[in-house]
């Protein structure tokens, strides 16, 4: 999950397309068109912080509770998750997530 922030906020989209689960909903088939997407949201967006909330980790699957700080154009953009995490050719990654709203975390 780290990675991950870390990522976007350095905008090395590459690393965010390989550890997407290819079966899970944010996977795009168009590469190119993906890492433009990625590429602009990370430039229009400040990543100011993560704080992990809760992990709990299984055999096959993972989930991450987390709350992200992120503002966008000065207007706060943070939100908190729960990620699934998908364990794929000895590698985990992301598959999906669900917005948590203050009381479900």
């Amino acid at each position: 999950m780290r990675a991950r922030f870390s990522a976007y906020s350095l905008a090395l989209c590459n690393y965010i397309i390989s550890t997407t689960h290819p079966k899970g909903p944010h996977f795009q088939d168009d590469r190119v068109r993906w890492h433009l997407q990625l590429q602009d949201f990370a430039s229009q967006t400040l990543f100011e912080g993560l704080e992990l909330l809760e992990e709990k980790e299984g055999p096959l699957q993972a989930q991450v509770a987390f709350r992200a700080t992120l503002s966008q154009q000065g207007c706060d953009a943070s939100f908190s998750e729960r990620s699934l995490f998908v364990l794929h050719e000895n590698r985990w990654l992301y598959h999906s997530g669900e917005k948590l709203t203050a009381r479900a975390h």
